[in-house]
């Protein structure tokens, strides 16, 4: 699993503090932008330790393009060595795509799975029906497609975070990757998105080995999909009519790289 905490230091604390002050907010409204509760963020400021998953939501609520660190930033790159024995490392990304593609899934998993879990937690409380962009904070409204913002409710997420779970136990298992439909796709999607921004806060990664290159944050998951019709349908601000495969009626349906189809065109 993900090391899940930053060490709190006094540095850090003071880093926190100082910035809110400079943007002039008070500790409700930084915590709020940040979608955590005010005890909480003064845990921060007092300098205690720091949920990683968090660190998104502070970096969003400071305006800071990553997260500051007291140490070197190379002591804080995610060790490959380590996340070869992540219970989501798949064998099949890294032997297609390389090991960055592996260790995005991996962290990218860990990730979306904790921001599932949280707003399921919120959404459960609420009469049903209730979808994600009614809630005080969610931590997936502004990274899931917008024009189906009022279908996310606690029967999407959960679909979802099944899916997600399914995934990650074929990672394990050694099985192929392949996204047979837009729910699996944008699963991937969302995973390599949040391990991006997770691996700019923490400075990288430390390959070890010394033929490995540095992956790129995009074109693992392209060439895994075979095309970048996600972004291009649900995240360029197109229309997705009822018709095409990327409505979100059609998500769960298996529409790419099945053998079934094929045979059906030919």
């Amino acid at each position: 699993m993900t090391q899940k905490t930053i060490q709190g230091n006094s540095f850090i604390a003071k880093k926190i503090k100082e910035r809110r002050n400079e943007l002039g907010m008070t500790i409700e409204e930084a915590a709020s932008k940040a979608g955590v509760g005010t005890k909480t963020w003064c845990r921060y400021e007092a300098g205690e330790s720091i949920r990683k998953d968090k660190c998104k939501g502070i970096c969003r609520a400071l305006s800071w393009y990553k997260f500051p660190h007291e140490d070197d930033e190379d002591s804080n790159r995610i060790s490959l060595q380590e996340y070869r024995k992540h219970e989501a490392w798949s064998e099949f990304l890294e032997s297609a795509f390389g090991a960055g593609a592996a260790i995005a899934f991996a962290v990218g998993s860990d990730l979306l799975d904790d921001h599932l879990r949280e707003d399921l937690e919120a959404l459960k409380s609420q009469p049903r029906g209730t979808h994600i962009g009614q809630l005080d904070i969610s931590w997936l409204m502004e990274d899931l497609p917008p024009q189906f913002l009022m279908e996310y409710d606690y029967d999407f997420l959960y679909r979802m975070k099944c899916k997600l779970n399914e995934m990650r136990r074929k990672a394990k298992w050694g099985e192929e990757l392949i996204a047979h439909s837009v729910l699996e796709e944008l699963i991937l999607y969302l995973c390599n998105q949040e391990a991006a921004v997770y691996m700019e806060l923490t400075g990288g990664v430390d390959y070890l080995e010394e033929d490995e290159e540095e992956y790129d944050t995009e074109e693992w998951l392209y060439d895994l999909l075979g095309d970048m019709d996600i972004v291009t349908f649900l995240y360029s601000g197109l229309y997705v009519n009822n018709e095409e495969a990327y409505h979100y009626n059609r998500w769960n349906e298996r529409q790419f790289y099945c053998e079934e189809i094929w045979s059906k065109e030919e």
